[in-house]
């Protein structure tokens, strides 16, 4: 069932350049968040904290008797943020590991039905992972030891663990962070009145103000961005919003994607036909300044103007890009999207011009924009394979030629845009023409 709401981030910026004695007070809580990070990093980080992390109770206690908070003078609304900032990316690695190992397992010809079931059931069981990562003997409840020693009877399990934690090793690596650029902040850390928003420090009951150039006002955790360079901060909120039904939307679209023109639908139709001229000024622009800067090297005072222009670029992109996809919904009314499912981006060719055009392609952005205004409206995105999808006439399946963009079926004289027929095979194997691919 869809959820009825989806979690969105909300941007809040700064109305005037923050004073540098604010932004010092704001970094050096920055700075404070980073090592009680690291702390926690080095501390739990490892495998023998797996059974520490699972739900993290015994880490924040732990982290509470320490003498570090009190040595950094950091309040409490920040301490622990930052405790559980890190547990959470500690318990995403080890999330990452153990789907590459399913991964690995699921390829390896040499084990058996029976040593990949037993090496699954260690990988679900988290008391069990961590006990054979430590070496220790396995002991579960009732219940799962009755399966687990089933499991067991059937395999070697010594040498199925001497390789669990021989991946482990060879995947695991410590976490550690030298960027102190921002903070988590609770609701008591912080007050929304003046048109602005009231930011605690470090000092007791002291707070900076920071004028906004919105009058919004939120209750959730929040995260401050930021950037001393520049004068001014970013605050991130998530924010919950209700999900769209809306009942026009009921057509069935077939969409290609490209790098000239951002969406070509099966009836023919564009949508960010200037995406690739904007794209092509930017990689040239980049390429330009990359020279430039790599031949005065040495006598070069920064790249401070290069990233203010090099965030304008990608803002206008961006835009552009979000512009277009909500034109799209306002026109198809989509209740179904097909779409090729994208491969992972390739090695460069020769020719580096072309190579750094296409490596500005911002499919990525576009892509996750995309299924976000999905979940916004509650339209279902289908993905199918592309294996000759662009090649393949959409009326009769033969190989056909393309010329300037242009498609031709020489087997029964079909002729259509070359991105429309492509979005027209995306359709059909989407909702499924019977062929295999």
């Amino acid at each position: 069932m869809a959820p009825d709401k989806i979690c969105k981030t909300v941007h809040q910026y700064n109305k005037e350049p923050l004073s540098a004695g604010d932004m010092q007070k704001l970094l050096d809580i920055a700075e404070d968040y980073r090592k009680v990070k690291n702390y926690v990093y080095a501390r739990y980080g490892g495998i023998g904290s797996l059974k520490k992390i699972y739900p993290g109770y015994t880490v924040q206690n732990e982290m509470t008797n320490t003498s570090l908070r009190s040595s950094l003078g950091l309040p409490s609304v920040y301490f622990y943020l930052a405790v559980f900032d890190a547990l959470g990316e500690i318990k995403s690695q080890w999330t990452r590991i153990k789907s590459k190992l399913q991964k690995l397992i699921s390829k390896n010809d040499r084990f058996t039905a029976e040593e990949k079931h037993y090496l699954r059931f260690i990988l679900k069981v988290s008391n069990a992972f961590a006990q054979v990562l430590n070496g220790e003997t396995v002991s579960l409840t009732a219940k799962l030891q009755m399966q687990y020693e089933m499991l067991a009877a059937e395999t070697d399990t010594e040498s199925l663990h001497r390789y669990l934690r021989r991946q482990v090793r060879k995947y695991h690596v410590n976490l550690h962070t030298d960027m102190a650029e921002g903070f988590a902040i609770g609701e008591r850390a912080y007050r929304y009145a003046d048109r602005g928003i009231y930011i605690s420090i470090k000092e007791k009951r002291k707070r900076i103000f920071i004028p906004l150039t919105d009058r919004n006002q939120y209750k959730s955790q929040l995260y401050i961005k930021l950037y001393p360079d520049q004068s001014r901060l970013e605050i991130k909120v998530p924010v919950y919003v209700r999900v769209k039904h809306p009942a026009d939307y009921v057509n069935q679209v077939g969409v290609a994607v490209g790098f000239h023109t951002m969406l070509t639908t099966d009836q023919g139709r564009h949508y960010g036909e200037e995406l690739g001229n904007y794209q092509k000024e930017y990689a040239e622009w980049v390429r330009k300044q990359t020279i430039r800067y790599n031949q005065n090297r040495s006598t070069s005072p920064g790249r401070k103007k290069y990233n203010a222009k090099k965030n304008r670029f990608e803002e206008c992109l961006h835009s552009y890009i979000n512009h277009e996809i909500n034109r799209f919904f306002q026109i198809e009314k989509p209740k179904t999207i097909y779409i090729v499912k994208l491969p992972k981006p390739g090695a460069g060719g020769v020719n580096k011009r072309i190579n750094q055009s296409i490596s500005q392609w911002q499919r990525g952005y576009i892509r996750r924009r995309l299924e976000q205004k999905c979940r916004e409206r509650s339209v279902e995105i289908v993905e199918v394979l592309g294996k000759n999808i662009s090649n393949e006439c959409s009326r009769c399946k033969e190989i056909g030629k393309r010329t300037d963009r242009r498609f031709v079926c020489p087997a029964c004289g079909y002729e259509a845009e070359e991105k429309t027929n492509t979005a027209q095979n995306v359709k059909k194997r989407g909702q499924g023409d019977g062929a295999l691919y």
